[in-house]
């Protein structure tokens, strides 16, 4: 039992094997790692363009929200006025001048059309904006609020999902 006790009093204890380096070892991780740090900046400039290219819808719905308020008040006249310039300012945006700035009419519905898919501004609610582009205060008074609502929400489609056609 002596021997015992003085074997546990010698017993020492075992030195513990250096930390693992969390740092990579090799060239090719720091190599991976710029790649990815490259990668993230292409991806961030990439996000930074389109949000940038993207800020005429923005300020577009916007406006058009500032719109429908002045339809709730008594300036419903100005507002309808409002809309057709808003949806110009807006293809001026995206599209040449030289393109659109003088189409008026039924050319211009159509220019519209295509930039969306369907019909929807030469058949459809669309084609009051004509009317709200040249019609006498007295006319504007006579459109109904459906027809208003339904150009409303084609304006807001439009906006959100119309692709530029050069």
């Amino acid at each position: 039992m002596e021997e015992t006790q003085e074997a546990l009093l010698n017993l020492q204890e075992l030195p513990l094997p250096e930390p693992v380096s969390y740092l990579p070892q090799t060239v090719g991780w720091y190599v991976l790692a710029g790649l990815a740090f490259f990668a993230f900046l292409l991806l961030v400039r990439f996000l930074h363009r389109r949000r940038q290219a993207n800020r005429y819808r923005r300020e577009a719905l916007v406006q058009l929200k500032e719109i429908e308020r002045g339809l709730e008040n008594e300036r419903r006249e100005a507002a309808l006025a409002a809309i057709p310039v808003l949806v110009k300012r807006t293809v001026l945006a995206f599209a040449p001048r030289e393109a659109v700035a003088t189409s008026s009419g039924s050319d211009w519905l159509s220019y519209l059309d295509s930039t969306l898919d369907g019909s929807s501004f030469s058949e459809g609610p669309g084609r009051l904006l004509p009317e709200l582009s040249y019609c006498a205060q007295a006319r504007l008074g006579k459109i109904s609020d459906h027809e208003i609502s339904e150009l409303l929400a084609l304006l807001h489609l439009w906006i959100r999902r119309h692709r530029a056609r050069v």
